[in-house]
């Protein structure tokens, strides 16, 4: 597969000159993903920064009795990586993993870098979409210690309308910090009250 599907992505925000689109060459590697594998493992460094053309992925932590804790879904036309361990090169203590099979486009550090160096305007998009993921990350901090389970549902219903009905309910109930159970009263409290 060529860059074109990433290539697309980007030109969402910015047109690329041909000269530009040129530069991507073979930076991104492409990788048919199977369900339930893991394109990062924690303890690893996050070597890729991954672009989801097919698929769904999560990318969760691990705590200290063993559940896990999803941080964030990415689906087609998404990015997803450990941005930290990603640019420190130190590891990581994320998971990320795909919830169905797909096809990611995955670029290196380097590569990457090479980019932003010979194409500065993919420094203003990647600023653009750093900054909707923080924007995103802030919010749900703030939701979790001010918003009820049903506010956080909503939410997530909002932020991710096309996941909902792709998602088993104990990755939904792990993102909300909530029991499966208690995320089925959830929906249909909401179904009653509408």
């Amino acid at each position: 597969m060529s860059n074109q599907a990433v290539i697309q992505h980007l030109e969402s925000f910015i047109p690329l000159k041909g000269s530009e689109k040129a530069l991507f060459g073979d930076r991104f590697v492409t990788r048919p993903v199977k369900r339930r594998e893991k394109i990062l493992v924690a303890g690893e460094v996050c070597k890729y920064y991954t672009f989801v053309v097919e698929g769904c992925f999560r990318m969760f932590g691990v705590d200290d009795k063993g559940f896990e804790h999803n941080i964030q879904f990415a689906a087609e036309k998404d990015w997803i990586a450990d941005i930290g361990s990603f640019h420190t090169q130190k590891p990581s203590q994320l998971n990320i993993e795909a919830l169905e099979a797909g096809l990611v486009l995955q670029i290196k550090q380097q590569d990457l870098y090479f980019l932003y160096k010979n194409i500065p305007k993919l420094n203003m998009i990647f600023k653009v979409l750093i900054e909707l993921k923080y924007i995103e990350l802030q919010n749900r901090v703030l939701q979790n210690f001010s918003s009820t389970a049903e506010q956080r549902y909503l939410s997530f219903l909002e932020q991710y309308p096309h996941l909902f009905n792709r998602l088993p309910n104990t990755q939904i109930a792990s993102y909300l910090g909530i029991t499966p159970e208690f995320l089925s009263k959830v929906r249909k409290n909401i179904q009653s009250n509408r």
